[in-house]
């Protein structure tokens, strides 16, 4: 038995696939999906998504949004996600630094707080990217 696995983002679907199993970060912690799950719709973290597809173990950073287990069906709408082999870490931690400046520089010009929460959100995604990539080497 296996598990149909989808994850989209506002921009793309990002994966799609048939999978043995899922590890997805949530917010009350990671949670382990084998096929027969029951029922379930969590809020998805900021962090190490892990798919195992036979022997081979494939990880994704994803950021904020919710997954559903219906049945041996995955679906997980996130503001972010991206394949291991995708991050450029680089460019992530470009994001990071600019991220963090702009957090910096809200504390003094008292900046809308949902843009605070996107900033906190870039800094969360990147900081996740970069783990990911600096933890393979």
């Amino acid at each position: 038995m296996s598990l149909t696995l989808e994850i989209v983002t506002p921009e793309a679907r990002v994966y799609s696939d048939t999978v043995d199993n899922v590890v997805i970060p949530t917010v009350e912690g990671e949670i382990g999906v084998l096929p027969g799950h029951l029922p379930l719709l969590s809020q998805v973290a900021d962090g190490e998504l892990r798919v195992t597809k036979g022997t081979a173990t494939e990880a994704l950073v994803i950021g904020d949004g919710f997954v559903q287990v219906q049945g041996d069906k995955i679906s997980i709408l996130a503001e972010h996600a991206i394949e291991e082999k995708a991050i450029d870490e680089d460019a992530a931690e470009k994001a990071m630094q600019r991220a963090q400046l702009a957090l910096k520089e809200a504390k003094e010009t008292n900046l809308d707080p949902a843009e605070v929460e996107r900033l906190e959100s870039v800094v969360r995604f990147s900081v996740a990217q970069l783990g990911l990539k600096r933890r393979r080497r």
